[in-house]
C-alpha cells in the first residue's frame, strides 16, 4: 500500500469518526431537550425544602452537561491535532518534492504547529 493510500485511509477513518461523533452529539442534543422539558416540569421549587437545595441540584445537572461537552471538546482537539500532523507531513512532502515551498517545508503554519519537526 502506497503512502498516499495510507493517508487516504487515515482521512477516511477520521471522517467516519467525525460522523460518529456527530451522531453522538445529535443523540445528546435530543437527550438534553428531553431532560430540559422534564427538569422544567418536575424540578419546581415545590419539590425542594429550600432554594439552596434547588440551586444545588441544578448546578449538579449543569456540571454533568459541562463534563460531556468538555470530553467531546477534548476528543475533537485531539482529532484536530492528528489531522494537522497528517496534513502537515503531506504538505512538507509536496513542498520538498515540488520545490519553492515555505522555508523548512513547514507549510503555511510556520512554527505555529511544531509537530515532530525541527522547529527553530
Amino acid at each position: 500500500m502506497s503512502r498516499t493510500d495510507s493517508y487516504h485511509k487515515m482521512l477516511q477513518a477520521a471522517a467516519n469518526f467525525q460522523s460518529n461523533i456527530a451522531l453522538i452529539l445529535e443523540a445528546k442534543s435530543a437527550e438534553a431537550a428531553r431532560s430540559s422539558q422534564w427538569i422544567c416540569q418536575h424540578l419546581a421549587s415545590d419539590h425542594f425544602e429550600s432554594h439552596s437545595d434547588q440551586i444545588k441540584k441544578t448546578i449538579e445537572i449543569h456540571e454533568q452537561l459541562l463534563e460531556v461537552i468538555d470530553g467531546m471538546t477534548k476528543m475533537e482537539v485531539a482529532l484536530a491535532k492528528n489531522l494537522q500532523v497528517l496534513l502537515g507531513q503531506s504538505e512538507a512532502e509536496s513542498d520538498s518534492s515540488g520545490g519553492g515551498g515555505t522555508e523548512g517545508g513547514s507549510g503555511d503554519f510556520g512554527d505555529m504547529f511544531p509537530f515532530g519537526g525541527g522547529s527553530k
